[in-house]
């Protein structure tokens, strides 16, 4: 449940670290190290935190000595980053008591801290973009984290307040070339503004500046889903007194086996935009990519079943680890060719020790020709879905 901003705070005791067991399974396995990314040096893999919440997990889960098991497994794989949200329930609270609890061994100096604002909530009207809100949700999260400064702040799901402009389903790859003046891609149109909306970005964009200005923010930039939506407002934020480019980007479910135009969009956020920090997420696209895909995914029946049919492939040649296995892989593999931090989230310790290995398997080029060749049958399946990309909002 998102908690209002204005409202009481729910505080949550996590056992003390004398408590939690530190056993074989609480070690990182030797092996192959992260690399760092771009500006932030980030590492290669992001801890995504929207696990520590009620939206992936019990209650009993998320206040029991599994996060703090699980947050500290990854800190010494070198998994020194962490994406939150206050739109992720619980998120930032427990994982800021997590990295209380954590201090002994790992300083505030020691990992990055990413959070967002302006999202509250699933509907339309639980957006607030108003910069006093998002000077009040900036403050908010930084006594949740138990931190005085953030490493990078987001505008959480920026198409649901900008200005509506182009098809929002569809394979958007035609935005880059042939239909640029349908999406509000244009040359010399990169600084119009299209409507109120486009202004309300704008607005908030000014006063996370401002907060970076007093040192509160290191990094400030937007997150969101369609590909244009995002490269759009980067540009115009970037052809907008100051004339300054957002610090950073996040983008989800675009780099992986089903959608990974995020390849041909990756090199116009950093040249045309000038964005020095991009970052992927969801290689599992949103849960499409297992074997239960969740009942709310906004996928079409179509889509579903050629997903269904992606995970038959995996099971007809007995893959250890099925459609997921391949899944994650493959995001690693794209990203790592794109120098792109992936975001994924872990629920447990079990979880970062598959996430490494299949990571270092991937690096190391393991399973590499009979890996690629079980990822092209499964984008086959997707057929004329693949590279297709569902409205949002």
């Amino acid at each position: 449940m998102v908690v209002p901003l204005g409202s009481p705070q729910p505080v949550y005791s996590l056992p003390p670290l004398a408590t939690i067991s530190d056993g074989e399974k609480d070690k990182p396995v030797h092996g192959l190290q992260l690399g760092k990314i771009g500006p932030l040096e980030l590492p290669e893999i992001v801890f995504g935190a929207a696990t520590f919440s009620t939206i992936y997990n019990d209650e009993s889960v998320v206040t029991s000595d599994v996060p703090v098991r699980t947050a500290r497994l990854a800190l010494r794989y070198g998994i020194n980053a962490f994406d939150t949200s206050p739109y992720y329930g619980t998120s930032e609270i427990i994982l800021g008591t997590v990295l209380q609890i954590l201090a002994p061994e790992f300083p505030r100096s020691s990992y990055k801290l990413m959070t967002k604002c302006g999202r509250y909530g699933p509907k339309q009207s639980d957006f607030d973009y108003v910069p006093a809100t998002i000077r009040a949700s900036v403050q908010r999260s930084l006594e949740r984290l138990h931190t005085d400064y953030l490493d990078a702040v987001y505008l959480h799901d920026v198409e649901f307040v900008c200005t509506p402009v182009g098809p929002t389903s569809g394979n958007h790859l035609a935005s880059l070339s042939g239909k640029q003046a349908e999406y509000g891609l244009a040359e010399g149109e990169e600084g119009k503004i299209w409507g109120a909306g486009d202004q309300i970005i704008l607005d908030a964009v000014a006063e996370l500046r401002k907060l970076q200005d007093e040192g509160v923010v290191k990094h400030i930039g937007i997150s969101g889903y369609p590909l244009p939506t995002l490269l759009r407002l980067a540009l115009l934020v970037l052809h907008t007194p100051p004339f300054k480019p957002l610090d950073v980007l996040l983008s989800y479910s675009h780099s992986n086996l089903q959608n990974c135009t995020i390849t041909e969009f990756a090199p116009h956020f950093r040249t045309r935009a000038k964005i020095s920090q991009l970052l992927t997420a969801s290689p599992l696209n949103m849960g499409l990519l297992t074997p239960r895909v969740p009942p709310w995914h906004p996928a079409t029946p179509e889509l579903r079943v050629a997903a269904q049919q992606a995970d038959e492939v995996c099971a007809e040649e007995q893959w250890e680890g099925g459609l997921p296995n391949v899944a994650v892989g493959y995001g690693f593999r794209k990203a790592s060719e794109l120098h792109l931090p992936m975001v994924i989230g872990f629920s447990n310790p079990r979880e970062v020790h598959e996430s490494v290995r299949v990571w270092r398997e991937i690096k190391e080029g393991q399973e590499k020709d009979t890996r690629r060749a079980l990822e092209e049958r499964i984008i086959k399946t997707f057929g004329k879905w693949a590279g297709w990309s569902w409205s949002s909002p």
